[in-house]
């Protein structure tokens, strides 16, 4: 979003006016917005979108435009424990099927409760590993439309990833401090101490917007999950990924 509308001027710095999933609405939300076709449409271009969707359910008018698509994947181990306490701190039960999703429910989700769910690959938005999969696929055949990026090299690298992106983009960096403008304007303790993301909801779905905002740090897992739960998803990650070589861990 900021490549897109540049580093230059202070006040084009539209992060500071609403949260980031403000302007880059998430599709599968929209389904529940009135009147989403025309919040979309009149969207200005070159339209900004979100999703968690699975490649095989995009649909084909996706698939075969010109647009381009950027594909962020995670850590398994870290992922579940960012989605754990994202849907606790939202009142959201998204695991399982025994009971639908609920907004503004009391009950916490156990831990133990959400690794199974997870593992079983029960979980909103699917199983993990053929997500990730799916996309790795396509963006190997097609590297000109699909970016695949990993969240652990972003935090290693984030000038040479960003840069990587606005190529990507086409909209390459011609200036070294528009990268390093754009690295705060979008880091994580910036943007989780903005007022607008402290306070009021997401539009799309009600939800809070301070509970997009927790540590971005890689390595959390370590802090909740048993030696026992770190073999078991190592072991669908081996069974899953090795014959592609898709290593989500590096």
């Amino acid at each position: 979003m900021s490549i897109n509308n540049g580093a230059d001027q202070e006040n084009e710095d539209i992060l500071t006016k609403g949260s980031p999933h403000l302007f880059v609405p998430t599709i599968e939300s929209m389904v529940f917005v009135p009147n989403s076709d025309s919040v979309l449409s009149g969207m200005a271009s070159p339209r900004l979108l979100h999703t968690h969707l699975p490649y095989s359910l995009l649909p084909d008018s996706i698939k075969n435009s010109g647009c381009k698509i950027v594909y962020l994947t995670r850590n398994p181990k870290d992922t579940f424990i960012s989605f754990w306490h994202y849907f606790n701190s939202t009142k959201v039960d998204t695991c399982g099927t025994e009971r639908p999703l609920v907004i503004g429910s009391k009950q916490q989700i156990s831990l133990e409760k959400a690794f199974e769910s997870f593992c079983n690959g029960t979980y909103l938005y699917g199983p993990i590993f053929d997500h990730a999969l799916e996309y790795h696929k396509e963006s190997s055949k097609m590297p000109q439309k699909i970016l695949f990026m990993k969240y652990v090299v972003l935090k290693k690298d984030p000038k040479g990833q960003l840069k990587k992106l606005a190529s990507f983009l086409g909209k390459p960096f011609t200036e070294e401090e528009k990268v390093d403008k754009i690295l705060w304007r979008c880091s994580l303790e910036r943007l989780k101490n903005l007022e607008v993301n402290k306070n009021g909801v997401n539009p799309w779905n009600w939800l809070a917007n301070s509970g997009y905002f927790r540590l971005g740090v890689t390595g959390d897992s370590k802090n909740y999950l048993t030696a026992e739960m770190e073999e078991r998803l190592d072991q669908i990650a081996r069974t899953k990924l090795e014959a592609s070589g898709l290593d989500l861990d590096a």
